[in-house]
């Protein structure tokens, strides 16, 4: 274990991956819309006071998050840059969105008028975008709802209608419902502007919608797993460039042959067969291990593959390295992108990339390399 690394098990995230992945993107999407990285839950898990340099350096002006507690800690890291928040709002929390000069996503009028009184108390004008649900079922307004709604919220003195959105529910799997979606947002775009009202922003399209939906009419676009690297369904080809930026290390911390019939973990769900040899990761379901890997997934440790075997504990997991020469230090890699990747992880735990990344916990160290 290198001594510079004070964490026993960390994820390593390659900043220059995250640059490139931007550009990547840029290129994909064309210069004149604008990028705005989705960093909620902690920027799926990397961690978003790492990535505040790479975003000054990328010239990332707006940036995406889930709700308004992730943007008061965005401020507190030092972001100086737009954060729209996306969650729906209840009306208590429009006087934080106002002190902290957040941009909400509003799909309700109480909640508006709640906003603009805390606006013109703290004299400040606030922005918003509008949701509009083409087809999510989840929340934002319905096209016919959209122009009464958009046409009471100007009335408001301390409230800019910045923007308006939707978000695609399955543009990684189905072409012709995106279809719909997007005639869907574009039928409530024509008549807005028939009546006059244009949006500095507006956007449909997150990772999913950047590959596959080439003609939304939107100017702004919502990067998330892809830009760190992965693609949103492992169906879908890399054919813009991305770079998978996170590895997740541990270290042997105890290693020692056991007898043919040793129980190994709770339950007993794993008994030798023959004499064996097993190491202990400091690595557990608490701190994002997936139970599910129980007796089912495998590391891999000084460039041969070990098999978990037992229950994954809280804290720790077992794995055979029987036949592997190991001692108490060495590497472990959980993935790589290269031997063991996120996405096979996903597989053997019936979920997704998003799941196994958002899901290593705070208890396991970040550690950023190649900073911009």
């Amino acid at each position: 274990m290198k001594e510079t690394i004070l964490a026993k098990s960390y994820l390593e995230v390659d900043l220059s991956a995250i640059s490139n992945n931007i550009k990547m993107i840029k290129k994909c999407v064309g210069d004149n819309v604008t990028i705005a990285p989705v960093i909620k839950a902690n920027a799926y898990g990397i961690g978003t006071s790492g990535l505040k340099e790479v975003f000054e350096k990328e010239k990332i002006h707006v940036v995406v998050v889930a709700t308004i507690e992730e943007g008061i800690k965005l401020r507190g890291q030092g972001y100086k840059q737009e954060i729209i928040t996306l969650n729906e709002l209840l009306p208590y929390e429009a006087k934080k969105v106002v002190e902290y000069e957040l941009v909400p996503g509003v799909s309700d009028l109480e909640v508006a008028f709640k906003l603009n009184r805390y606006a013109v108390m703290a004299d400040k004008t606030i922005k918003i975008h509008v949701e509009v649900d083409t087809g999510m079922g989840r929340v934002g307004k319905k096209p016919e709802e959209v122009w009464d709604f958009v046409k009471e919220m100007s009335k408001l003195s301390n409230i800019e209608i910045e923007g308006i959105y939707t978000h695609f529910s399955s543009a990684d799997c189905d072409d012709k419902y995106t279809k719909m979606q997007v005639e869907k947002f574009n039928s409530v775009l024509d008549e807005l502007e028939k009546e006059g009202f244009y949006f500095k922003y507006i956007h449909s399209s997150a990772s999913s919608g950047i590959i596959n939906v080439k003609n939304a009419r939107c100017n702004m676009v919502r990067p998330g797993i892809i830009l760190y690297g992965y693609m949103p369904n492992e169906k879908m080809e890399n054919t813009i460039g991305l770079k998978p930026t996170t590895k997740l290390i541990s270290h042997v911390i105890f290693v020692k042959e056991v007898e043919k019939g040793t129980s190994i973990g709770y339950s007993r769900s794993y008994i030798t067969k023959e004499k064996r040899k097993v190491a202990t990761i400091p690595l557990g379901y608490a701190d994002g291990i997936r139970r599910a890997l129980s007796n089912k997934g495998r590391v891999y440790i000084n460039g041969k593959y070990a098999d978990i075997i037992g229950n994954i504990c809280m804290d720790n997991f077992m794995a055979d390295v029987t036949g592997i020469d190991v001692k108490v230090g060495d590497e472990v890699v959980i993935w790589d992108n290269k031997n063991i990747t996120v996405e096979e992880i996903a597989d053997i735990c019936d979920t997704i990339n998003y799941e196994i990344l958002c899901g290593i916990s705070d208890r396991v160290g970040r550690i950023y390399i190649n900073k911009i």
